[in-house]
C-alpha cells in the first residue's frame, strides 16, 4: 500500500452523535441580569449584564432556531444565500482588490505559489519517486514521476502519470487532485481520488501505471466520502455509502465491505459493521504490509466519537476480534507481528503496569486479542518504545521492516530519532541529528528500502528535505528551497504568557531584529487550539513576503487544545474547559502588549476552521485587544454547528448542544449568538467558500449577516470552488492570500 495525501498545512477539523434529546435547556429569561461572560480566574463571574439581543431564551435545537433570523443562509445554493453572497462580495472585492496593494500582493504570492523551484514533496512509487505539482502552467496540476536518481538532481526528468488540467478540459470538470493509493511492492495499479471543486467527498477510479490510462472496467466509485484499502489486485475493503440507513449522523460510513473486482457495491460482502450512532469521521479500515508487500495485519477502527474508538482486527477467515486497547488511542502500524501504538489516556494495566497518555508502545496483536496482563508482558519484548516527558510530544512515526523512525517535539522544537527492539532488553535509540530550533517532519517512507523523507523547517529558514537512513539514522540532504523573503533582518523568539489560571503558555515571535518595542509594530497572531494539532515552526513565505518584509511581525501561540504537548494539553480544553483556549489566546495578546512588541491598535488574529472558532470568540469576548481578524473558513454558531455537514463529527471536541448542561457551556462562548450591539468590535473579514464539505459555509454567513444587522463594518468574501483545505488552484490561493493581506494591512499598518 502506498498513499500520497494532499492536505493542509494545518489540518483542520476532524463525529457522529447521539439521537435528538427530548430534554431542554432554557436560558434565564432576557430581562434577567445573569453572567454571561465568566472568563475570569477560576470562573469568577467578571461582569452582571443582560444577554445578547439574539440569545436564545430556549437552549433547546428547536429554540436555538427560533430565534436564529438567518436559517435561510445554510442552504448552500439557496437563492437568498445566494444573493446574499453576491452583493457581499461585491462590496468586499471593492475594499479589498480596489486597494492599490492588491495587485503588487497577488502577483507575489502567485510567483511564490507557483515558483518551479519549490522542493516537489516526494513519495515512493514502486521503484521511482512520485509527485503531484501545480503551477501557472498547471494550476490544476500533473501527477509525475522519476527515479531517485533524477530526483536528487537539480533538473530531474519528469513522466508525466496524469494531467488534470487536461483531464478536467476533457471531462467538462472542475477536477481536484486528492491523492493517490497504490498497490505495494510495485504500485502499478493505484486508486486515484478526485474531487469536483475541492470537496472532501471524491470519485474514486482504478489507474494503471503501466499503461498511464485509466483501467477499462475498474474499480470506480461515485461520488462520496469513502474509505478505502487494497486488500489484494482484485479486492478492495470498503466503508462508503451503500444506500439508505448505511451513514452516520455525520454523514460518515459505519459498514465496511469487501468489494471484487466487477462487483457492484450493491453486491459486495460485508465484514464490520459500526453503529449508526457512531461519531467521528466513520469507519476506517488499514491494510498493513511487510517490505515485499505480503499482508501482517488489517485493523479497523470504529470511531465512539471524535476521538474514542473500538480497534479491531480483521482475519484471513473473515472474523473480526476486538483489541484489547485504550479507548483514545493512535495507531501507527504493525512491526514483527506487534502494533505500535500511543494511547492518548493514562493506561494501567494488571499487574502494575501503566503508561502515560502519549507513550509510544509496542505489544504483540495475539497479547491485545487476549487481553494484556502482567505476566504476559514481562514475558514478551518491552512494550515501552518512547516515554515523552511533560514539554515533549510525539509528532510522526514510520514503522519499517525492522525498527520505528519518530519525530518529536521538545519545547516545540523538533527532534528525530529511530528505535529498534531489542527484546526483554527493551528497545534501543539513535538520535538523528537535525538543525536546533526548527520544525522535523517526517514523510513517506518505504520499508523495502529502510528510508524516510524528512523535511527541516523555521520561521525565517527555508525547508531542506532530507533521506533518513533508519539503519544508519543519518540524514542526507536532497533538496533546499530557495529563500523567497528577506529574513537577514528579522529574529525569531520564544516567550511564555502566563493563563488566568496560571498555565504557560509557548509563543513564537518572528520581527524585525532592530524593532523598537514601543507597541507601534503591526502584528499578526496565529492560534489554532483544537484537535491535538500542533502549531510548529513553519516556513510561510507568503506571510514572509507580504508581511514581515514590510516591517510586520509574526505571531504564533501553541495554546491550549492543541497537541505541542501530548494528550494532556489538548484535553485541558475539551468540552466545557474550552474556556482556557480562549483565556490563552487573550494572555499571549497581553503579553505581547506588556513587551513592547504590539498593542491592541496594532494586533490582529487570523485563524481558519477550528481556528475560526477561536477568532471570532476572540473579538466577541476581547474586542479590546485587538484591530483585526481574519476568520476563514470558521464554525461560529455552535449552537447548531452539529446540524450543518459534518459538524456532529466534532462532539467529542466541543460538546453536544442537545444535552441541557453541555448547551450552556457551549453558549457562553458561541460566537454567532454572543454578538452585542455598542461594543467596540474590528472591523473583520470573514472569509469562506461554497464548495466547502467540512465547515458549512453557512457559519460565515450568518456571522456577517448578523455583523450587518447590528451595523459594524465588516468584510465577506465566499469563494466558490476550492473547498475547505484551498488546494484546488494556487492562482487562486494568491488571490486568497493577498486579499488577507490587503486587509491586514488597511487595519493595521495604514
Amino acid at each position: 500500500m502506498r498513499h500520497l495525501i494532499l492536505s493542509a498545512a494545518i489540518p483542520a477539523l476532524l463525529m457522529g452523535a447521539t439521537p435528538v434529546l427530548a430534554h431542554t435547556a432554557t436560558a434565564p429569561a432576557q430581562e434577567k441580569p445573569v453572567c454571561y461572560d465568566c472568563s475570569g480566574p477560576d470562573g469568577a463571574a467578571l461582569t452582571m449584564q443582560r444577554p445578547p439581543p439574539h440569545f436564545p431564551r430556549d437552549l433547546t435545537p428547536a429554540g436555538v432556531a427560533a430565534a436564529d433570523d438567518h436559517l435561510a443562509l445554510e442552504q448552500v445554493d439557496g437563492a437568498e444565500a445566494m444573493a446574499f453572497v453576491a452583493e457581499e462580495n461585491r462590496k468586499s472585492l471593492a475594499a479589498l482588490t480596489g486597494d492599490p496593494r492588491y495587485e503588487t500582493f497577488r502577483a507575489e504570492a502567485q510567483a511564490i505559489l507557483t515558483a518551479t523551484d519549490r522542493i516537489p514533496s516526494p513519495s515512493f512509487l514502486g521503484d521511482g519517486i512520485g509527485n503531484f505539482w501545480q503551477d501557472a502552467t498547471n494550476p490544476k496540476g500533473v501527477w509525475r514521476r522519476t527515479t531517485l536518481a533524477s530526483y536528487r538532481t537539480a533538473t530531474p526528468q519528469w513522466e508525466t502519470l496524469l494531467d488534470i488540467d487536461a483531464l478536467s478540459k476533457a471531462e467538462g470538470k472542475d477536477w481536484v487532485f486528492k491523492g493517490a493509493d497504490c498497490l505495494a511492492p510495485d504500485d502499478t495499479r493505484c486508486l486515484i481520488n478526485l474531487s469536483d471543486g475541492g470537496k472532501d467527498a471524491v470519485v474514486v477510479r482504478e489507474f494503471d501505471l503501466t499503461t498511464k490510462r485509466f483501467v477499462d472496467g475498474g474499480f470506480n466509485l461515485p461520488e462520496g466520502k469513502h474509505r478505502i484499502e487494497w486488500l489484494d489486485r482484485d479486492t478492495l475493503l470498503v466503508a462508503t455509502d451503500f444506500g439508505a440507513g448505511t451513514m452516520t449522523e455525520s454523514g460518515y460510513p459505519f459498514i465496511v465491505k469487501t468489494l471484487k473486482r466487477g462487483q457492484t457495491l450493491t453486491q459486495a460482502t460485508e465484514v464490520y459493521r459500526g453503529d449508526q450512532g457512531d461519531g467521528g469521521y466513520g469507519v476506517s479500515p488499514a491494510v498493513y504490509r511487510d517490505k515485499d508487500g505480503k499482508v501482517t495485519a488489517v485493523i479497523i477502527t470504529r470511531p465512539l466519537d471524535t476521538f474514542r474508538s473500538e480497534t479491531w482486527q480483521l482475519a484471513h477467515d473473515g472474523k473480526t476480534t476486538q483489541l484489547k486497547l485504550p479507548a483514545r488511542v493512535s495507531v501507527y502500524g504493525v512491526l514483527n507481528d506487534a502494533l505500535i501504538f500511543s494511547p492518548e489516556e493514562n493506561w494501567n494495566l494488571p499487574g502494575g503496569r501503566a503508561f502515560k497518555g502519549g507513550d509510544l508502545l509496542s505489544m504483540p496483536l495475539a497479547v491485545l486479542h487476549a487481553g494484556v496482563d502482567g505476566e504476559t508482558i514481562v514475558s514478551n519484548a518491552a512494550p515501552l518504545i518512547f516515554s515523552p516527558n511533560a514539554r515533549q510530544a510525539v509528532g510522526d512515526v514510520r514503522v519499517l521492516s525492522d525498527r520505528v523512525v519518530v519525530s518529536y517535539t521538545d519545547n516545540v522544537r523538533g527532534r528525530a530519532g529511530v528505535f529498534r527492539s531489542n527484546g526483554e532488553r527493551g528497545w534501543s535509540r539513535q538520535d538523528i541529528t537535525v538543525p536546533d530550533n526548527l520544525a522535523v517532519g517526517l514523510g513517506d517512507s518505504s520499508k523495502s528500502r529502510g528510508e524516510v523523507f524528512v523535511s527541516t523547517q523555521g520561521f525565517l529558514v527555508p525547508p531542506t528535505l532530507s533521506l533518513a537512513d533508519a539503519d544508519a539514522a543519518t540524514l542526507t540532504a536532497l533538496k533546499s528551497a530557495p529563500a523567497k523573503f528577506d529574513a537577514s533582518r528579522d529574529v525569531t523568539e520564544q516567550f511564555e504568557a502566563t493563563s488566568t489560571d496560571g498555565t504557560k503558555i509557548p509563543y513564537f515571535v518572528t520581527r524585525p531584529r532592530d524593532m523598537k518595542l514601543d507597541g507601534s509594530s503591526p502584528t499578526v497572531m496565529l492560534g489554532y487550539g483544537g484537535f491535538q494539532v500542533s502549531l510548529n515552526p513553519a516556513y510561510k513565505p507568503e506571510m514572509g513576503k507580504l508581511w514581515l518584509e514590510r516591517g510586520g511581525v509574526f505571531v504564533q501561540a501553541n495554546i491550549r487544545g492543541g497537541g505541542e504537548f501530548g494528550p494532556d494539553w489538548h484535553q485541558a480544553a475539551l468540552d466545557g474547559n474550552r474556556q482556557k483556549a480562549f483565556d490563552d489566546f487573550a494572555a499571549v495578546a497581553r503579553d505581547l502588549e506588556q513587551r513592547g512588541i504590539t498593542s491592541p491598535r496594532r494586533l490582529g488574529i487570523y485563524g481558519r476552521s477550528n481556528g475560526g472558532v477561536l477568532t471570532s470568540v476572540s473579538i466577541t469576548q476581547h474586542p479590546e485587544l485587538f484591530n483585526a481578524a481574519v476568520i476563514e473558513s470558521p464554525l461560529v454558531d455552535m449552537l447548531r454547528y452539529h446540524e450543518l455537514p459534518a459538524g456532529a463529527s466534532w462532539i467529542g471536541e466541543y460538546g453536544d448542544a442537545r444535552i441541557p448542561e453541555e448547551a450552556e457551556w457551549i453558549a457562553k462562548y458561541s460566537a454567532y449568538q454572543q454578538l452585542r450591539p455598542g461594543q467596540p468590535y474590528p472591523r473583520v473579514y470573514l472569509t469562506t467558500n461554497t464548495r466547502d464539505d467540512r465547515v458549512h459555509p453557512g457559519h460565515a454567513r450568518k456571522f456577517a449577516a448578523r455583523l450587518g444587522d447590528m451595523g459594524y463594518d465588516h468584510l465577506y468574501y465566499e469563494d466558490t470552488a476550492g473547498g475547505h483545505s484551498n488546494d484546488a488552484d494556487p492562482v487562486a490561493n494568491a488571490r486568497r492570500w493577498a486579499r488577507h493581506y490587503v486587509y491586514l494591512s488597511q487595519q493595521l499598518m495604514d
